[in-house]
């Protein structure tokens, strides 16, 4: 589990096919002598096993199902990318609780400055849109923002210094893809009120 709060902005600095899947190696800031092998680290809200590690840098292999349903078949060497280490019990919960497992891609419709913060639009696929609500939660490539407003598929969220800063967020634009995961008291919320 994690929180959509990004501890570090990683790199990718090689992308090699194998004969099964995909390896990437990622450089990254952390001390990863302090991360164990075979565990989990969320790669723009993706939720992937460490398979390699080195100083200052980890592998991570994907399968073609992760790749078809996330931006991550998009990822080419120097592609910048939030990271997030699992939460362990006791630590702060500074977001809202995300499992790392992306429901659909989200496309960036404009990127506007509004007073001191940047506005992000953007449309949600069917039938993620519906989970989505003003004052709720998601995730948008790993981060966990608040949902400002809702209009059909439409969302809209307000990303302030800081966090443009910390993530990937501030090189958003009009027609990037994102990895979405909604908030997983929704989804259950939904699940529950369909079988009611």
């Amino acid at each position: 589990m994690f929180t959509g709060i990004i501890t570090d902005i990683g790199r990718v600095r090689s992308v090699r096919q194998t004969e099964r899947d995909r390896r990437y190696e990622i450089e990254t800031a952390w001390d990863t002598a302090g991360i164990d092998l075979g565990a989990s680290v969320s790669h723009a809200g993706c939720c992937l096993t460490v398979t390699e590690k080195g100083h200052g840098w980890l592998a991570v292999e994907v399968s073609d199902e992760t790749l078809s349903k996330t931006t991550l078949g998009d990822w080419g060497e120097d592609r910048l990318i939030n990271l997030e280490r699992a939460a362990r019990l006791g630590d702060e919960l500074g977001g809202h609780i995300v499992s790392g497992h992306v429901d659909g891609l989200g496309e960036v419709l404009s990127v506007v400055q509004e007073g001191g913060s940047r506005r992000i639009e953007i449309t949600a696929p069917e039938p993620l849109h519906r989970f989505i609500a003003a004052k709720g939660s998601i995730t948008v490539d790993g981060v966990s923002l608040t949902v400002n407003t809702v209009e059909g598929r439409r969302f809209g969220v307000n990303i302030i210094p800081h966090t443009l800063e910390a993530t990937t967020l501030s090189d958003l634009k009009a027609g990037d893809r994102v990895n979405l995961e909604i908030d997983m008291l929704a989804r259950y919320l939904a699940r529950w009120q369909e079988t009611a």
